[in-house]
């Protein structure tokens, strides 16, 4: 164990936990006097640069955020040798404790817990980091429930050239995301898909996934699909049966962001703590306009009534305001809501929601739904496309909300992108009704513009209006080479010098010099760093000794011309 007290500051108490990569002490500070957390990096990994680096980059990427649900990290430094960081001390236990203590936990808790992870992600994605190793193991809940997100070691900064992996796995392999398993682009959905494995194991005290080997997990990532939480837990409501299942979609697209699942979750907490009311019996004939018209009313008719024509009786009036107006109230009643209600409700919004989660939000705002499908590239299916009324729409309660619950669209064959150019893949894509996403600029040996990687793989399936992503050239990777100083020797035994430099000999420029002919005066660029394939160009001696002299007219020295007596003509 560690003892002592580094730089003089932190006083090494106790060690609380710790990793493949450092172990984790309880410290005090001195100099602030607060109880804090040291992470301390392995000594016999002190060395090693690979996990020097990942070291590093968590105290850099984690540095950044300040967020009331991730781990605050106070200071960073090295002690003979010894590598730390100082961050904030959470008085508590990792959510994989108390699920492990509890089994499971209630759906109230569950959904609490994931929604901070939620907000703590998407903080950390608004600044371009995504954690990549989101599970209950580095979760602390604390004294008082909440969570706190912690041990950034692996996490990655959201650019074209850290984005990919070069096929090494990523994170935990129960937790981890199909593109994490696959080693392909990770992306903040990745943390999204890790986080609903996270939600799916605190309802059901069941991880989604499981195996002999890492290996038949991750597969079981790409390939099938979990246990159904209900079939589990009956108890467990459609709401949050189809949230858990979104965050985790096999295809990121279909995944929302973190904050929106922040959002979807904070929609089931409100529909599942909604008290409803009994709604009574709606009489559609009670109406304000008039009384109602009862049977009574029609037998009471007089026998002279009776007598006459049908067209003149009272009671066929009757009859028939009362069956225009039952079916003006009926038809009110299913197209407008409670027209005689004062009750007005203004409509939420449901587009992108799954249908179960869209159908109880309306409903839990005395609305009725009608369910309708649609073709839609841009909605995942089985999510709501569109809505009318639109949301914000004013209407009386009960009025009916057609939703359209999108079915999908026309599926593709992706075609080989690969070596065409950009331009080319564009109007390629526009053809077949796919659009351009994130394009990823890479160093090769290809033309610039030329496609290197493309994201669906050929082949595999696409709906039509998805995205498409590519990774282009942008060129060799350019070498800075320092120029020599070539003066003074021979322009003969200069090239052969440029060329194994890769650098070319640019103009030679002859001029009269005491030095022998051939012989470099000057040269440019000199004594500075160039691109490879850069020309130099160089003054020579042509050996002609150069004349001397003042221009008595001008006071500039200039060449002169000298006559036979040797006598200047000036």
């Amino acid at each position: 164990m560690v003892q002592g007290v580094l730089d003089n500051r932190y006083e090494i108490l106790e060690r609380i936990g710790g990793g493949g990569m450092a172990d984790v002490y309880k410290a005090h500070d001195k100099i602030l006097d607060r109880v804090v957390a040291v992470k301390i990096l392995h000594a016999q990994l002190a060395g090693d640069k690979d996990f020097l680096g990942k070291f590093q980059m968590e105290a850099q990427g984690a540095a950044r955020l300040s967020h009331s649900n991730i781990v605050n990290i106070y200071d960073v430094g090295v002690q003979e040798g010894t590598h730390y960081i100082v961050m904030e001390y959470v008085d508590g236990e990792t959510l994989k404790d108390k699920i492990t203590r509890e089994g499971h936990l209630s759906i109230e808790e569950s959904l609490k817990i994931a929604k901070e992870i939620a907000e703590a992600l998407s903080h950390a994605h608004k600044n371009n980091l995504v954690h990549c190793d989101v599970k209950p193991h580095n979760i602390l809940v604390m004294q008082d429930g909440r969570v706190k997100v912690a041990d950034f070691g692996i996490a990655r900064a959201v650019t074209s050239t850290t984005m990919t992996y070069n096929g090494n796995v990523v994170g935990s392999v129960h937790y981890f995301s199909p593109e994490q398993a696959k080693g392909t682009k990770i992306t903040p959905k990745s943390d999204v898909y890790s986080l609903g494995v996270v939600l799916y194991e605190m309802l059901t005290g069941h991880l989604p996934f499981t195996g002999e080997t890492t290996v038949s997990v991750a597969l079981k990532h790409l390939q099938e699909q979990p246990r159904s939480l209900r079939s589990i837990d009956p108890q467990i409501p459609a709401v949050v049966e189809a949230i858990v299942f979104k965050a985790m979609s096999k295809d990121p697209q279909d995944r929302p962001d973190a904050k929106g699942l922040a959002e979807d979750i904070a929609s089931a907490e409100h529909l599942l703590g909604f008290k409803q009311e009994s709604v009574a019996t709606v009489d559609p004939f009670a109406t304000q306009m008039m009384p109602r018209v009862t049977a009574d009313d029609l037998e009471a008719e007089s026998e002279d009534e009776a007598q006459k024509p049908v067209y003149k009786s009272r009671k066929f009036v009757f009859s028939i305001v009362a069956v225009l107006i039952m079916g003006f109230a009926l038809g009110a009643f299913l197209s407008f809501g409670k027209f005689w209600s004062s009750a007005e409700i203004s409509v939420p919004d449901v587009t992108g929601r799954p249908v179960a989660l869209a159908k109880q939000l309306l409903e839990a705002q005395n609305l009725r739904v009608n369910i309708a499908e649609t073709y839609d590239a841009n909605v995942p299916a089985g999510q709501v496309a569109k809505q009318s009324p639109e949301a914000g729409a004013v209407v009386k309660e009960q009025r009916v909300i057609t939703i359209y619950v999108s079915k999908g669209g026309e599926e593709l064959t992706m075609p080989d992108l690969k070596g065409l150019s950009k331009s080319a893949v564009e109007e390629k894509l526009r053809k077949m009704g796919l659009t351009l996403g994130s394009v990823y600029m890479k160093e090769s040996d290809k033309d610039v513009g030329t496609v290197l990687d493309q994201d669906p793989q050929p082949g595999s399936k696409i709906n039509k209006g998805k995205t498409v992503d590519l990774t282009v050239s942008k060129g060799k990777k350019v070498q800075m080479i320092k120029v020599p100083d070539f003066t003074g020797g021979t322009i003969d035994s200069v090239k052969s010098s440029l060329k194994s430099l890769g650098l070319k000999v640019g103009s030679i420029t002859k001029q009269d010099s005491r030095q022998a002919p051939g012989t470099i005066i000057s040269q440019s660029p000199s004594g500075t760093s160039v691109e490879e394939g850069t020309s130099i160009d160089f003054v020579v001696s042509n050996g002609k000794r150069p004349s001397s002299g003042k221009n008595e007219n001008t006071g500039n020295a200039g060449p002169s011309k000298q006559n036979e007596s040797g006598k200047s003509d000036k």
